[in-house]
Order: C-alpha cells, then structure tokens, then sequence
C-alpha cells in the first residue's frame, strides 16, 4: 500500500532531529555515537534547508510518474509496483547524477552522492523498507519533534491539503527564496516593548 510522507512547513523548527534518525538508521550503527565515526560517515537521505528564514525538511517525494525513473541511463533508478516507493540499484548505479538534474527537487538536495567513494552511487530517501517491514515508522517520521512530517494515506494526505508534489514543492521553496524576509531585531521598539 502506497504511502507518502506528508510535510507541514509551519512545523517544522530545523532542528534537524531527522537527518540525525535518518542517517543513524541508514548507517547500519546502534548509536549516533558509532554512526558519526564511521568512515565515511553516515549520509541523511533527507535535507532540512533554510529557506530565507523558513526550515524545510525536504525529502523524496517518490513521484506518480518519476523523471528519475524515466530518464536513468543504467535503469538503476525504479519504482516499486507494490508501493510507489522509488529505488536505487546501487549494482547499476554509476552516479552520473542524471537524476538530480531532472528531479524537481534535485538542487535541493534530495538526490546525493553517496561519500562512500567506493560505491559509486546515488542515495535518497527510500521510506526506510527495513523499519516499514516490522511496523515501524520511517526513521524521520519517528524522530520529528513537532510532527512536521506524518506517514499518512495519499488520500487522507490530499483531503488535509498536505499531499505535496516534487513539483508544488520545488515552486514554493523558489517562492520562498524570492520572498522578502524580515529583519530580526534584538532591541526594544520606540514604545519600549521587545
């Protein structure tokens, strides 16, 4: 059964509790601590971006018809018929990065190199198969503080208007981007009040 990892902007804090969960349970380590000393160390597949002064944790959105999928020139990149989950072959993979240049969401960091120089491939969210196969959450679902990020039916996604696209998600982070940001102030206003 297909599900998406819905995203509420408004929640989320940047305080990359996330990337942190999603690193350790893809390092194959027991604790943060053997995870940060691993060599090379352990990769997120999911980005938390400072947006002018809005954090957004952006991940795969594992698209209906993926550009990944279509324009791979190996055939690395897949997409699973039983959940819509899309994959990478590592075997296949040459790290070509043809991929992030047709994602929507490439230049946000959603599609990566590994730093594993040996392996020669790309890495990206895959909804955690190993955690989602024994009952348990995606590892960066789990980890949110604030419930930015909810594991949730499509459909039930779409009616609470969090159901987001590659797409609609890349346009409102460049529209955050061109977004006149406020100034932050420290000091106390001309009527004494901060």
């Amino acid at each position: 059964m297909k599900q998406v990892i819905a995203i509420d902007i408004e929640k989320c804090v940047g305080c990359h509790s996330c990337q942190i969960a999603c690193a350790l349970a893809h390092s194959g380590a027991n604790t943060l601590f053997e995870a940060v000393q691993q060599e090379p160390a352990a990769q997120p597949r999911i980005a938390v971006l400072l947006v002018g002064n809005t954090p957004v944790a952006v991940q795969c959105r594992h698209c209906d018809d993926p550009p990944c999928v279509e324009k791979c020139p190996t055939d690395a990149m897949q997409k699973r018929d039983s959940d819509g989950v899309v994959t990478v072959d590592p075997e296949l993979c040459i790290a070509c990065k043809v991929c992030t240049k047709v994602c929507p969401l490439g230049e946000f960091g959603v599609i990566s190199r590994s730093r594993d120089e040996e392996a020669k491939t790309i890495i990206k969210c895959d909804m955690c198969p190993e955690r989602t196969s024994q009952g348990l959450l995606p590892a960066c679902v789990e980890a949110c503080p604030t419930g930015a990020l909810v594991l949730m039916d499509p459909e039930e996604a779409a009616a609470q208007g969090r159901l987001v696209t590659a797409e609609e998600l890349a346009a409102a982070l460049h529209e955050l981007q061109q977004a006149p940001q406020p100034a932050l102030s420290l000091s106390r206003s001309s009527d004494g009040k901060q």
